[in-house]
């Protein structure tokens, strides 16, 4: 059997269990209370309608009897034959509520119940009759009592404990009133809390931990409640639940086999259950000052009720000479006849208005005071044998039952303001008034915006207008420029010339050489851009000349054909030769650029050496040239800005294949900064580089062009046009054709990026790219690994994410393609960013409760246990430590390993 402590046991101060009205006769018929309760509207949602009453601190209650049927067990087996001759000892009249007890063969006395049930009355009906009004009054806010009394193997425990787990129609009361109660509370505002215990030779014993077998009574000296403080408290949420803690306490419950009866409890079983609800009070009616027709109402106020269902199932009182009790069992007939004594003592007093109720002779008297003569609805189930040879034990059964309809209580609903769920409500309120504000910011931000974006467009018009006048003017002063630094650098050279520089490059330090061979490379590159941009106005015009001769040229005759045919090849090896030109033009300066740069970081190095003094002439006509060339900018970005990126796309579709690599590291570069990356696929840039690596051949081109979409892939807007133009394929095609480190990096790279956007997952999977990741970790290569872990990670994250939103449920992908040993064998790797990455990796695979079972099989376990305690950094040791501590299943295998975190 079970039972459940309630911490505040609801009881009255010593000396006050009186009946509040005592009926004069034994022989009393009476309706249940429950129509006198007044009936409430209000209540909380998803829960059934509950009654307002007074506050249980309030003076006023609700009288009710205690209502007692009486049950009726059939002959067993042995009574069918030793009784055979004989009938037997009572005659039920359920029709009339009565029944006789016969004395002898003439002579029967006969005695009134609130209900009689004979031995053919389902447990459902035992239910509906003597507990289901009781319950019913428990979810409305009462305290509740039913307690079966009676001999020694007449039903008691049948009619109470029974699981009826093979045939439910058996089920007895303890489990039909949890059913009631857990189909009428409302998960989200209400509670149901249960203790189960048994009162064992005046011993209070807990039957969910049989470790705590001495429970002390606590009663409350200002309000006289009783609570049992140490028993155990367990929350119902349904009634597998329920039947699991039946179980477990009916495993622990003391019993003994008797003559009487070979399973006879040798225990009071008490279960208790615990239900606290929330409900809204009654509006209260504020008349109105100026007119006293008119009045207004306060919203209703939230309340908590607590009441108390308490459900007993007595041991059977016996004779000695009849149980044949001896020895031990002969101690615990006398400690249960004792406290039945008791129990009866006080019922007596009760019924009688005694001035005196001994509720303290024993701790049953104690536990129920609340039952007889308190505030709890209660009733009392009193069963019977037919044998005429206990007619004795029959008739004290059926006495029992008589006085304790005299019985009567006063019945109060306990009230308590629900300060959270005001709270709660407030709250909402203040957060809805929240949002409302920052929707007017919002509006008030928007307009203020709009308004500074005219005037910022007004500027922006103003400094165009400006702008262009000051280019204008920059060109001018540029071309004068660069005539100055013209007749500087001869001047240069024509000193160079007078002092010999041959006696001077000794004297001075070993410098020039570099920065002699760098001026003249410069110089042959700036004539050979002189002759390039000679030779393209020199075609421009031949082109322009062809066109002029082929507009006047006759539109008939087969001369005139010929002559056009001739003119048309003429053009076309024009505008191939134009082409060249342009391509060799862009080359060449970059390279121009490039060894600018170069020389002036050769002059700042010979500066620091202490070589800026002798090379004074050389110093201000590079910086010169470098200034004017690319105006204090990369190389790159004055290529970028010189050029056109038009033009560098174009190069990247060139049949020389050297140009198509120098374009498309010109391309890489230019990705590289995120702010050149809108412009570049706005141009149809990443559509070029995805075609060029579709059909590229020379792995250079293919890890160039890698490098260029990984940089494209770090903003999340072109990671998905990569999706959508096959790049997820293109790049796992190129990873399994790959063999150079360099080039398997790059590739990585940018499935590494790739993996952290959570629209692509499915993509990734479904055309190979998680496969292709985990492919490239055969190549060993530091930096290969490290971009593959750091993709795992991002991949792991965005599926954790997922799982936590509720969008994914199943294992992770990354387990069910293999990768979960690759991840644990490198969890401790030597490289810091790979360790990083996979042990970020290892927790979030670790947060989704499904994968627990193979992380453990698969060893991932001890690594979490090893970042929790070990990791260099503090986030991810914690990220480690709270993922271990919220799983179950990590934490029941660790008690099993005895692992602490």
């Amino acid at each position: 059997m079970a039972c459940n402590v309630y911490r505040n046991g609801t009881g009255l101060h010593k000396g006050a269990m009186r009946p509040l009205a005592a009926s004069n006769s034994s022989n009393v018929k009476s309706s249940s209370f429950k129509s006198r309760i007044p009936p409430s509207s209000n209540h909380s949602p998803g829960s059934a309608p509950l009654r307002r009453s007074k506050s249980a601190g309030g003076s006023d209650g609700v009288p009710g009897r205690v209502r007692v049927a009486v049950r009726l067990r059939p002959r067993n087996a042995e009574e069918s034959v030793a009784d055979a001759d004989f009938a037997d000892c009572v005659e039920l009249q359920p029709e009339l509520k009565r029944l006789k007890l016969r004395k002898n063969n003439w002579d029967s006395e006969t005695y009134e119940f609130d209900e009689v049930l004979t031995e053919f009355a389902s447990q459902k009906r035992v239910y509906e009759v003597v507990a289901k009004p009781v319950v019913e009054s428990v979810l409305d806010g009462y305290n509740g009592t039913v307690m079966a009394y009676g001999q020694t193997g007449t039903g008691k425990t049948f009619t109470l404990g029974r699981l009826g787990e093979e045939d439910t129609s058996a089920r007895g009361i303890m489990v039909r009133s949890m059913e009631e109660i857990l189909a009428n509370v409302s998960p989200e505002t209400d509670s149901v809390f249960v203790s189960y215990l048994q009162l064992y030779m005046e011993t209070i014993q807990d039957l969910l931990d049989p470790a705590n077998d001495n429970i002390s009574i606590v009663e409350d000296p200002k309000t006289g409640d009783v609570s049992l403080p140490g028993a155990t408290h367990v929350e119902i949420r349904d009634e597998q639940d329920f039947m699991e803690l039946l179980r477990t306490g009916e495993a622990h419950r003391i019993a003994a086999n008797t003559k009487l009866n070979t399973e006879s409890s040798r225990s009071h079983a008490i279960l208790m259950v615990h239900v606290k609800r929330s409900v809204l009070g009654a509006e209260d009616v504020i008349p109105s000052e100026t007119d006293k027709s008119s009045h207004f109402a306060k919203p209703p106020k939230p309340l908590v009720r607590k009441s108390k269902l308490v459900l007993v199932d007595l041991a059977g009182s016996e004779r000695v000479h009849k149980s044949g009790s001896e020895g031990h069992m002969l101690e615990e007939a006398k400690s249960i006849n004792l406290s039945l004594s008791a129990l009866g003592k006080c019922i007596n007093a009760l019924a009688e208005n005694s001035a005196h109720v001994p509720v303290r002779d024993s701790k049953l008297t104690r536990l129920l005071r609340d039952s007889f003569g308190g505030t709890a609805r209660t009733s009392l189930i009193v069963t019977i044998g037919p044998s005429p040879r206990h007619r004795g034990e029959t008739t004290s059964t059926i006495l029992f039952g008589q006085r304790a309809m005299k019985v009567e209580n006063m019945l109060r609903i306990k009230e308590e303001f629900d300060y959270k769920s005001l709270s709660r409500k407030l709250e909402i309120q203040l957060d809805k008034l929240i949002a409302e504000n920052e929707r007017q910011q919002k509006v008030f931000d928007d307009e203020v915006e709009r308004i500074n974006l005219e005037a910022l467009n007004r500027v922006s018009e103003v400094e165009r207008n400006f702008a262009d006048a000051l280019e204008k003017e920059r060109l001018k002063c540029q071309m004068e420029y660069m005539e100055s630094v013209k007749k500087l650098e001869e001047k240069m050279i024509e000193n160079q010339q007078k002092h010999g520089c041959d006696g001077f490059m000794k004297d001075k330090c070993n410098g020039e050489g570099p920065v002699s061979s760098i001026v003249e490379d410069v110089a042959e590159v700036k004539k050979l851009l002189e002759k390039e941009i000679h030779m393209r106005k020199e075609a421009e015009d031949e082109v322009n000349k062809l066109k002029s001769q082929l507009g006047q040229c006759p539109d008939s005759g087969e001369g005139g054909g010929s002559e056009i045919l001739k003119l048309q090849k003429a053009l076309a090896d024009e505008v191939r030769q134009k082409k060249k030109l342009e391509e060799e033009m862009i080359i060449l300066r970059s390279q121009m650029l490039q060894l600018t740069f170069e020389a002036d970081q050769m002059r700042r190095c010979l500066g620091r050496n202490g070589s800026a003094n002798a090379y004074g002439g050389l110093d201000s006509p590079m910086s010169q040239v470098r200034d004017s060339l690319n105006g204090h900018k990369t190389p790159v970005a004055a290529l970028f800005e010189q050029v056109g990126l038009q033009k560098i796309l174009a190069l990247l579709e060139s049949e020389d294949a050297n140009v198509r690599i120098h374009a498309v590291k010109v391309v890489a570069n230019l990705a590289a900064e995120e702010a050149n990356q809108e412009r570049i696929v706005e141009a149809g840039g990443l559509t070029s580089l995805l075609m060029l690596l579709r059909s590229y051949e020379d792995e250079n081109i293919g890890r160039v062009v890698a490098g260029a979409i990984a940089n494209l892939a770090m903003n999340e807007t072109n990671q998905e046009l990569i999706m959508i133009q096959g790049g997820i394929n293109l790049l796992s095609v190129t990873a399994s054709r790959a063999e150079d480190p360099q080039s398997l990096r790059m590739v990585a790279g940018a499935i590494a990026n790739l993996c952290g956007n959570d629209k692509l997952q499915t993509k990734l999977r479904s055309e190979g790219g998680i496969k292709a990741l985990l492919g490239m970790a055969r190549c060993g290569h530091p930096d290969v690994l490290s971009q593959v872990a750091r993709g795992i990670a991002n991949f792991a994250k965005c599926e954790s994410r997922a799982s936590t939103n509720g969008i994914k449920s199943g294992r992770s992908v990354l387990i069910n393609d293999g990768a979960l040993p690759w991840i644990v064998q490198n969890a401790n790797n030597d490289s810091s960013p790979i360790r990083r990455h996979i042990e970020l990796a290892l927790c979030h695979l670790a947060q989704h409760e499904v994968n627990a079972k193979d992380m453990i099989s698969g060893g991932a376990l001890w690594e979490l246990v090893r970042i929790s305690r070990d990791c260099s950094r503090e986030d991810i040791r914690s990220l480690a430590r709270r993922t271990l501590n919220l799983s179950p299943i990590f934490r029941a295998e660790m008690r099993r390993l005895r692992i602490e975190v």
